[in-house]
């Protein structure tokens, strides 16, 4: 298995690969975000609504007072939504916003007595890790699977979902339209006249992305070229690169996502074999990323477009 930070990340793509950051195990799936009323009327918001996640379609039949968000990415965009006042617990991993309440449950490692324990009555995760689904659903308590995004466009969706599930539509469809016009409008305006290239660094390992990742992607808006995807292994999207093999493609951009984990940063690169001379290194090329911003695939997307735009800006310049 390989190091956390990297299942992390994994686990946010492809299942986001892992439900990443959220993190889990990943194997690549999406779930789309069409949620309509349910057949039987009621006076509860528009509730029952069915919601068609990853675990299928989910009906739920009041508006939740008691959620349980296991998905950092989730309670994300949760809170963003208004949401925030309904969720009573998150998982171990979810360190945004701040006024979360975060506790000791698990999205890797969930216990299924744990989370019942808390009388939830909506519970979101990322993965269905150990058939907790299963073991939720059996109770009666509603559960909605919305894996890692592997594109933007399941961002939104989830966002979508979410906000039918919790009685908060209108507030996420605002979000989401908003984060797509954002950025649509950043990358528009981004220069791609001129072809760079990058790696993005997961850890010190250093593991990285390739172009078909949800991170990939996000670079790929900008025209940019990563060295990853000449790798000998593509091991899923998240290949584990030699300093040998980052010295020879010489980046003109380095994005370290690794610098609250495991303290990286444009000093301790240049300390690597084979480094010092690196073109990113000595252009000041070398760019900062929060773990989390860089690995979720919530409403701070717009925060990781926006800093690869003023990397690449002022490369280009």
């Amino acid at each position: 298995m390989r190091p956390v930070r990297t299942a992390l990340a994994g686990a946010l793509l492809g299942a986001l690969t892992l439900a990443a950051c959220g993190q889990s195990t990943g194997t690549e799936s999406t779930a789309t975000a069409t949620a309509t009323p349910a057949p039987a009327a009621s006076q509860d918001g528009g509730f029952p609504v069915t919601v068609q996640a990853g675990n299928g379609s989910v009906t739920i039949g009041h508006k939740p007072a008691q959620i349980i968000s296991l998905s950092p990415s989730a309670t994300e965009s949760l809170f963003a939504i208004g949401a925030g006042p309904q969720v009573i617990a998150v998982d171990d991993q979810s360190t945004y916003p701040a006024e979360a309440p975060k506790s000791d449950l698990s999205g890797f490692k969930p216990n299924a007595e744990a989370i019942i324990a808390k009388k939830p009555d909506l519970v979101v995760l990322a993965n269905d890790t150990g058939g907790i689904v299963a073991a939720l659903t059996k109770v009666g308590i509603p559960v909605l699977l919305e894996p890692a995004a592997t594109k933007l466009d399941e961002t939104y969706d989830e966002i979508a979902d979410l906000g039918a599930a919790t009685g908060n539509k209108a507030k996420a469809d605002e979000l989401a339209a908003g984060m797509k016009r954002q950025i649509d409008e950043i990358v528009a305006a981004a220069p791609k006249d001129k072809k760079l290239t990058y790696f993005h660094e997961l850890d010190n390992t250093p593991y990285s992305v390739t172009s078909s990742t949800f991170i990939g992607q996000i670079y790929g808006l900008f025209g940019l070229a990563n060295i990853a995807d000449t790798a000998p292994e593509a091991a899923g999207g998240y290949p584990k690169l030699s300093s040998e093999f980052v010295a020879k493609a010489d980046p003109d951009l380095i994005f370290l996502a690794d610098t609250k984990c495991c303290g990286q940063s444009r000093e301790a690169l240049a300390k690597r074999p084979g480094w010092g001379g690196l073109s990113a290194i000595a252009k000041d090329r070398v760019i900062t990323l929060d773990d989390d911003i860089a690995s979720r695939w919530g409403p701070r997307v717009v925060d990781f477009v926006k800093i690869v735009d003023e990397a690449v800006t002022k490369a280009a310049a």
